[in-house]
């Protein structure tokens, strides 16, 4: 099993940024909130809204590990949504401790 990634000038933790596509029943089932703690319990910083198709779009940063945890969640959903898909692309880090929030 490898390890966390670290930057070895600093010995900091190096984050790793990605955006979900998430599509299915993810609408008005409480999809957004779910995510939103998902992602505080991983510590990942962020945001979640809907999209005008159906899907919904989270935008995560944080340690790898966290993310592949975060991504599992997402994959399963609430007990009230079925998730058909979930496209995932590495994105930037900003490197700001934003927080994690639902846009709208």
């Amino acid at each position: 099993m490898v390890g966390p990634r670290y930057n070895r000038s600093t010995s900091r933790l190096m984050l790793v940024g990605r955006l979900y596509v998430v599509s299915g029943r993810v609408q008005r089932v409480g999809f957004r909130a779910f995510v939103q703690s998902a992602a505080a319990a991983e510590g990942l910083h962020g945001w979640v809204r809907n999209t005008h198709d159906g899907r919904v779009e989270v935008v995560a940063e944080g340690e790898s590990e966290a993310l592949r945890r975060f991504e599992h969640r997402l994959r399963h959903g609430p007990p009230a949504a079925r998730v058909d898909d979930v496209d995932v692309t590495e994105t930037g880090v900003g490197g700001r401790a934003t927080g994690f929030e639902v846009r709208e």
